[in-house]
């Protein structure tokens, strides 16, 4: 039988360093996960809130330019009233210069007087024809100024498509990249609990299959009469097998954890809410439930556990998993916890 129990001891080891091996690398895919989602976020979201900012400046350009094509178009169109009545100045001018130019050949009397005449006639057509080159050199310029208000407009308006596009890209990354998560989360959360279930099935095998040792959510739970007499904070001879069983897979567990990972155990001392006397060793369940659980946290340094691996800590009466005053409640209320976890 010994033999046989030093087999079973053998396999049961076996099984530890794979099953935290697996739990470890789902938490930190997890945590990696979550992280680049979170990341990834708050990226998406700030480079969102800036386009909708530079939105609304193309906006008020665009609204801007067109007030100012408005105006130009109301200039542009006085300009060419302008050279119109102009060009018929001009040609009513030119037909009387011609009806002159006339009566001069047929050797009218008046020929100085017509001659006065159109050199005035010519010099008032000079000065109309350079009032009418100025004004299509204004509405040359109009139209050009008018051309280059069209094109940033269009300017505008492409870059305010390129953007909205933009965004409307960045908004389906989002849901993929939400969707695809969540999935993922899914997914992972699903193997962790099957892991979780075979991790906590093995070890009990290794800490013997008895009823006042449990497993309740992710601690370890050894009732109070299993390591210690009553109202004593020293580990009984059971006690010590259990805590060495423990100490044991602890040290293996130690070897395979990555370096980066800062785990502990911790060592939670619980209570019933039957009051001490005061006249004892212990002058309350504080004192009794943080003895009990440095008790156990200097026996498994003693078995080569490093101290800064382990916790300790007492929670008196104050934390029952059982309610009621009957003997069996505050049974399962007597309790020492043990709880893997990070630092």
């Amino acid at each position: 039988m010994a033999l046989a129990r030093n087999r079973r001891r053998e396999r049961t080891v076996d099984y530890w360093p794979g099953f935290v091996d697996a739990l470890s690398t789902l938490l930190i895919s997890i945590m990696f996960l979550l992280t680049v989602f979170v990341v990834g976020q708050f990226i998406l979201s700030r480079e969102i809130t800036g386009r909708d900012e530079v939105l609304s400046r193309l906006n008020s350009q665009i609204n801007e330019l067109t007030q100012l094509l408005a105006l130009e178009k109301g200039s542009n169109q006085d300009l060419q009233d302008s050279v119109a009545n102009l060009q018929a100045s001009l040609a009513s001018a030119e037909g009387d210069r011609s009806r002159l130019q006339a009566l001069l050949n047929a050797g009218s009397g008046g020929q100085d007087a017509a001659q006065k005449r159109i050199g005035a006639m010519t010099q008032e057509l000079d000065e109309q024809k350079q009032v009418s080159e100025r004004a299509l050199s204004q509405v040359e310029l109009l139209n050009q100024q008018i051309a280059a208000l069209r094109s940033q407009i269009a300017a505008v308006e492409a870059a305010l498509q390129a953007s909205e596009e933009k965004d409307r890209v960045s908004q389906t990354k989002i849901a993929d990249l939400g969707s695809r998560l969540n999935v993922a989360l899914a997914a992972r959360v699903q193997e962790l609990n099957r892991y979780r279930s075979d991790f906590f099935g093995r070890l009990r095998e290794i800490l013997s299959d008895r009823e006042n040792i449990r497993i309740v959510g992710d601690r370890f739970v050894f009732q109070s009469e299993v390591l210690f007499p009553s109202g004593g904070a020293d580990l009984n001879p059971e006690g010590q097998t259990e805590m060495g069983k423990l100490a044991a897979a602890l040290l293996d567990l130690a070897k395979e954890i990555p370096p980066e990972i800062n785990w502990v155990l911790r060592v939670d001392g619980h209570t019933d809410n039957v009051p001490l006397a005061g006249t004892g060793r212990y002058r309350d369940n504080w004192e009794l439930s943080s003895a009990r659980a440095i008790s156990v946290v200097k026996f498994l340094i003693a078995q080569g556990v490093p101290a800064d691996r382990l916790v300790a800590a007492g929670f008196g009466e104050f934390q029952p998993i059982a309610p009621g005053e009957t003997p069996d409640a505050r049974a399962t209320n007597r309790r020492i916890e043990l709880k893997l976890t990070e630092k």
